[in-house]
């Protein structure tokens, strides 16, 4: 079960080529309590996918070989015991409407743009964490 006010038990994939981008996020989101799996491109997120039960999804759009919104459809075509039905989160510099609704359109249920605010990064997270937990137990 997780907590509103920390994510215990929660595992996370953070896919972002910049390395200081995966740092801080795996920093972030540990220290309330994550698991993180971090990937560098969209190859190591779908191997990611194909080892590990995962909670969620956070990446970013560019990427190296394959963008996020092509990863996020090659997942969103995973059965759901592969995690094709994992909450996901475009964290992208991305940053205009038409961006925010190719990512919706193309599966992720959010966009938050580059620079992000730590707490409302944080705040999305929680939110579909708590979101997934009601629809999987029914509540």
């Amino acid at each position: 079960m997780y907590h509103m006010q920390k994510l215990d038990g929660l595992r996370l994939l953070v896919v972002d080529d910049d390395p200081d981008a995966r740092e801080l996020l795996t920093i972030l989101f540990s220290g309330d309590g994550a698991e993180i799996i971090a990937a560098a491109s969209a190859l190591e997120a779908l191997e990611a996918l194909s080892c590990f039960q995962l909670d969620m999804l956070i990446s970013d759009i560019s990427l190296p070989d394959e963008d996020g919104y092509s990863l996020l459809r090659r997942v969103r075509k995973l059965d759901a015991s592969q995690g094709g039905q994992i909450p996901a989160i475009a964290l992208t510099a991305h940053a205009m409407e038409e961006d925010r609704t190719r990512a919706l359109s193309a599966g992720f249920d959010r966009h938050l743009s580059k620079p992000f605010d730590l707490d409302e990064l944080t705040s999305v997270v929680k939110s579909l964490a708590c979101q997934t937990e009601v629809s999987l137990t029914g509540d």
